[in-house]
């Protein structure tokens, strides 16, 4: 039986008979008689597909039915759909976006199985799963830092070395496009991506605090401190791939693996784009200083887990799965099939980790400060139907700041009330 539908999250029947909809698996075995659990997962991509499933397939307690939905789907209908018919378990996301649907009585209370997987958490952990209420409501599962990415083996022939400033940045860039590459990877088709360089932009201007002040309805994005970041980025902009509207983030990562990009701002998951061969050539630096205030002190890493839907008519079997999924021996097994992520738990084996994780867990130890990403840092109705649509406008027509920013202040003020 097909559990979950393309319509449950509002998507067109068309999207389902073209492939992009939904498709349901079923892993896992009932032995505790706690019958079946549904899932809904964003992981669309073959690779985390296959990670969730094998994790899935380790679960005993219930059967368990998948149904995956493509990530932009997912996350651009996910309140139609918890408000809908909702499986009992989703993939999802820590901080405010976990928050904001917790305070909407859309989430379950978990605060009972976290009195059982929590010595496994640092504080840290716990917090980004925490309710307004001080209630938890998430499962932390994997983690990601976002870095500048490049190939070492390119960058040794060409003699390139990793910047230490925007001036430093702005130089390589330039060689770059002397030697006949294009320097920033980029793609903006998914209306997320660049959002990642909004965000380090303005912690490295601005400071996190004012970042996710802004982020929280705070701030007013036509202070000059945000127009100094989009006056930045303007100049940025020569040395980035061009056309990035009609460019998946996956099609930016194979210029970078095919060395026609010199480097690309993203998520440790770009390491998916690189067949297993390649993944030791894969090197980062985190964006370089532009205000000496703040360093580089700054860094995203969204953290990725599970929650339990208000609807859920498996409560029981729910929670078990999450607690499943907070082991480290099955985060483990994430990590070890997902080579662009961090396994979450404290007690989970870094020994397995490859090089470019080992070096993705030192750049979050390091940092003085963790944002989630934009549009988890904000609330999703206005990262949806404003940030994405402004930063798209932005990239197209560059020279318009003010204007821009001007409307999205006054979207801001109505969405925020």
């Amino acid at each position: 039986m097909l559990l979950g539908t393309a319509a449950a999250f509002g998507v067109p029947a068309l999207l389902t008979a073209c492939g992009t909809g939904t498709n349901t698996s079923t892993a896992g075995k009932p032995s505790g008689g706690l019958g079946t659990v549904t899932l809904g997962s964003n992981a669309s991509d073959e690779i985390p597909k296959k990670s969730l499933e094998t994790q899935i397939a380790a679960f005993k307690q219930a059967q368990v039915k998948i149904n995956t939905v493509d990530h932009n789907t997912f996350q651009e209908n996910i309140n139609r759909y918890l408000k809908g018919t909702p499986e009992d378990v989703f993939t999802w996301f820590a901080g405010y976006r976990m928050q904001f649907f917790a305070a909407q009585g859309l989430a379950t209370d978990i605060s009972d199985v976290w009195q059982e997987i929590g010595a496994d958490y640092t504080p840290a952990f716990k917090a980004a799963s925490t309710g307004q209420d001080g209630k938890q409501y998430f499962v932390p599962s994997t983690y990601y830092p976002w870095a500048v990415f490049y190939r070492k083996s390119l960058w040794q022939q060409k003699g390139y070395q990793p910047p230490k400033t925007l001036d430093e940045y702005i130089a390589l860039a330039k060689k770059m496009k002397a030697d006949g590459l294009i320097p920033i990877a980029f793609a903006d088709k998914d209306g997320w991506p660049a959002m990642g360089t909004f965000d380090i932009l303005n912690m490295r201007m601005n400071g996190y605090d004012f970042h996710i002040s802004l982020m929280g309805g705070k701030e007013s994005w036509t202070d000059p401190k945000v127009k100094q970041v989009f006056d930045t980025w303007r100049g940025l902009l020569e040395y980035h791939q061009p056309a990035a509207l009609g460019r998946t983030w996956q099609e930016a990562g194979q210029s970078l693996q095919q060395k026609k990009t010199g480097m690309y701002l993203l998520g440790m998951f770009v390491a998916q784009q690189f067949p297993e061969s390649e993944r030791d050539d894969i090197d980062f630096f985190t964006f370089p200083e532009i205000n000496p205030s703040f360093g580089t002190d700054s860094i995203d890493a969204p953290i990725d887990g599970y929650m339990i839907s208000a609807k859920a008519k498996n409560v029981d079997g729910a929670k078990a799965l999450l607690k499943h999924l907070a082991q480290a021996t099955t985060q483990n097994m994430a990590t070890k099939l997902d080579p662009g992520t961090l396994a979450a738990s404290s007690k989970a084996d870094p020994s397995g980790y490859s090089s470019l994780q080992k070096r993705g867990a030192e750049l979050v130890n390091q940092a003085t400060h963790i944002a989630q990403f934009l549009d988890r840092d904000t609330r999703p109705d206005f990262a949806s139907t404003v940030m994405i649509p402004s930063l798209q406008t932005f990239i197209t027509k560059p020279n318009d700041v003010d204007s821009l920013l001007a409307s999205i202040e006054k979207q801001k003020a109505n969405i925020f009330q």
